[in-house]
């Protein structure tokens, strides 16, 4: 084959099409497969945390099972997936995120030292959060249960940082206690800011 020939022969050249856009198209490919796997885990993490706060609302409720059942439903879609949970409970929806009650003399909106504070949950401190760490609550009780997931995508996209190779996902829900008793009143002490 002469050069002239050579030049204008086009055997092949859908090889070197197909070379140069494949690598694109299975990035592409591969970006779409780890963002699906967030978006169906984020869905499946929102439901099993909402079923578990409602069976945690109950009398006969199972806190450490109602964590087992969140990780056994997240599991077969985030495969090695740890997760870590935390209940705050209240004394009624009000209360939620509410911060306890303060003399703020000089209105700078933070417990200053010798400013005097209501101790609403009893714990001998000012707390920007009013609510009873890790509790599940009593009778009629409103519980924040929150749920986050750290996983390692299956389908990691390469040329992305080292950091991206973990992954976080959260889930919140607020659920009020069945009324199965009374609700234990809380109580309040005085206090100084320090």
């Amino acid at each position: 084959m002469t050069g002239a020939q050579l030049c204008t022969n086009e055997e092949g050249a859908t090889v070197v099409e197909f070379a140069i856009v494949a690598p694109l198209f299975l990035l592409l490919l591969i970006g779409i497969m780890d963002v699906g796997q967030m978006v169906y885990g984020k869905s499946v993490l929102t439901g099993a945390v909402h079923r578990a706060a409602r069976d945690s609302s109950l009398e006969t409720r199972n806190t450490s099972e109602a964590d087992a059942s969140v990780l056994d439903a997240i599991r077969p879609v985030l495969p090695g997936v740890t997760i870590k949970t935390s209940r705050t409970s209240y004394y009624d929806f009000a209360d939620v995120g509410r911060a306890e009650k303060w003399n703020d003399t000089n209105a700078n909106a933070v417990c200053d030292a010798g400013e005097t504070f209501t101790d609403e949950n009893r714990n001998g401190q000012w707390d920007q959060d009013v609510g009873q760490k890790d509790s599940a609550g009593t009778a009629n009780d409103v519980v924040v249960y929150k749920v986050t997931a750290t996983f390692k995508p299956v389908f990691l996209v390469p040329f992305l940082p080292k950091m991206w190779s973990e992954r976080t996902l959260a889930a919140t829900a607020v659920t009020k206690n069945e009324p199965f008793g009374n609700q234990t009143s809380y109580g309040a002490t005085a206090g100084s800011c320090s």
